[in-house]
């Protein structure tokens, strides 16, 4: 219950305040919400299947995002960090989608 209320805390406040995030943070943004994404989705999908840890999320969660941001730091840094960010995009949708096949196979098995 206290998560869902801080969930819609944190929409609600996001909503009112209308944060912005600097400029240079554009290249990174998005393969980092992906990452997360796909973190999360991983995690929804290892609780149904009851093999969820708290830990490997966190860690798992964390890793992701950091090694997307730095793959496309990287590509930046080589000159080709929009090809280096769509690629990285494009694998972590396609994990993305096989968690949530994934996730749909196993909640429709359980009828």
């Amino acid at each position: 219950m206290i998560v869902v209320l801080a969930l819609v805390l944190g929409v609600v406040a996001g909503l009112l305040l209308g944060p912005t995030a600097p400029d240079w943070l554009d290249p990174y943004l998005p393969v980092a919400v992906v990452a997360a994404v796909d973190a999360a989705l991983g995690a929804a999908r290892a609780g149904v299947e009851g093999t969820f840890d708290d830990r490997e999320f966190v860690v798992s969660f964390a890793s992701d995002v950091a090694i997307a941001v730095l793959l496309v730091l990287l590509g930046e840094l080589v000159g080709f960090g929009g090809a280096l960010s769509t690629a990285v995009v494009v694998v972590l949708g396609i994990r993305i989608f096989a968690s949530a096949t994934a996730l749909r196979r196993a909640l429709l098995s359980e009828r």
